[in-house]
């Protein structure tokens, strides 16, 4: 018996919350195999799952094409993404076979229209989980409609969805049940995790964090002599290291004061859960940014800083501007992935 979890493999967010919510699921029912179908980086998987969560490394979309963390190709993405959908009836075939070797039981899609189609192929549950969909992400370019449409399709089907904080799209679905944020949380001390990574505990700790795909042109001389600030440039902090002595991403968000990035459901999360503020940048026409913009002031305290300023290293007017502002008086609860588990559980019975 297992459960099948598809991944869209864009970006670090998508993997990282349903990792959390099969932890939990792990947690609740010792034993349960869960299987993790997704091009996602198998690192990320091996690290942050639990015993029993294996990865089966598979393309289960095509997400958007990213030049960069700051940078998409809109046409590339659509052109690829028509590609993909239509092979969609042989991708299920193929899906089929794979759920009934592995006697599936139910499905979990983080949002691959794939899954929720192979699902209800298997006569399994099919759920969708995320903050946004792809079909209405796919609509807002131009050409997108057509591959919009046949996704929307798909979605519309799904047994039950699992919505998270801060979604857009979702029109095409039904059955929506409303998540707490899912956030992975550290129970770290934030002095033990500086003097175990090296970091000075007196100063103000700012982390540059822009995922996978990384930043180009920072003028990184700039950035170190910033004032009154210490700054975590990619490769400063060893990962390799750090996740071999036990501690996890979330613990290093906990343990600075400020993380620099591009804004994705994800490094929001962490944020929240871990009580840093976040200085935030542009990220291109992505559908989901200003919805990620207009809901982070609500419950988090953060800051714009345009290409201009994040890339020449004039940090520290929007440093110093963050830090002094005021915790915002809403704290939402953080336990999605209990939740989720909770009613995953229950539809499996």
């Amino acid at each position: 018996m297992s459960v099948v979890f598809y991944i869209s493999g864009h970006g670090f967010g998508h993997a990282s919350r349903s990792i959390e919510v099969a932890n939990a699921i792990v947690e609740r029912r010792p034993g349960i195999r869960i299987i993790i179908r997704s091009s996602v980086a198998p690192w990320l998987v091996a690290r942050t799952a639990k015993p029993g969560i294996e990865l089966s490394a598979a393309q289960v979309d095509t997400g958007v094409i990213q030049l960069d963390s700051l940078t998409l190709d809109a046409a590339g993405s659509i052109a690829l993404a028509e590609i993909f959908m239509s092979a969609i009836d042989e991708r299920v075939e193929t899906e089929l076979a794979f759920l009934q070797e592995h006697e599936a039981v139910m499905t979990v899609s983080d949002l691959p229209a794939l899954g929720i189609a192979s699902g209800l192929a298997a006569g399994v549950p099919a759920i969708a989980l995320g903050n946004f969909t792809w079909d209405w992400i796919y609509e807002h370019y131009p050409g997108g409609e057509s591959v919009a449409r046949r996704i929307g399709e798909i979605y519309s089907r799904a047994t039950r969805t699992l919505r998270l904080p801060m979604w857009g799209g979702f029109a095409t679905m039904e059955r929506i049940t409303d998540l707490p944020f899912v956030a992975r949380r550290s129970k770290r001390d934030p002095g033990e995790v500086r003097d175990a990574l090296g970091i000075p505990r007196e100063m103000t700790v700012v982390l540059a964090s822009f995922g996978g795909y990384g930043v180009s042109a920072l003028d990184v001389e700039a950035i170190r002599a910033v004032r009154g600030y210490h700054v975590l440039l990619p490769g400063m902090v060893d990962e390799d290291r750090m996740y071999d002595r036990g501690y996890r991403y979330e613990d290093l968000v906990r343990a600075v004061d400020v993380v620099v990035t591009k804004p994705g459901y994800g490094i929001i999360s962490e944020c929240l859960g871990n009580d840093t503020a976040l200085l935030y940048t542009s990220r291109g026409d992505f559908r989901e940014y200003p919805v990620l913009v207009a809901a982070m002031p609500q419950f988090l305290r953060c800051a714009f800083i345009d290409h201009a300023d994040l890339f020449s290293g004039n940090w520290q007017p929007h440093l110093d501007a963050l830090l002094a502002q005021p915790q915002p008086p809403a704290s939402p609860p953080t336990n999605g992935a209990d939740v989720a588990a909770d009613i995953l559980l229950d539809i499996l019975g």
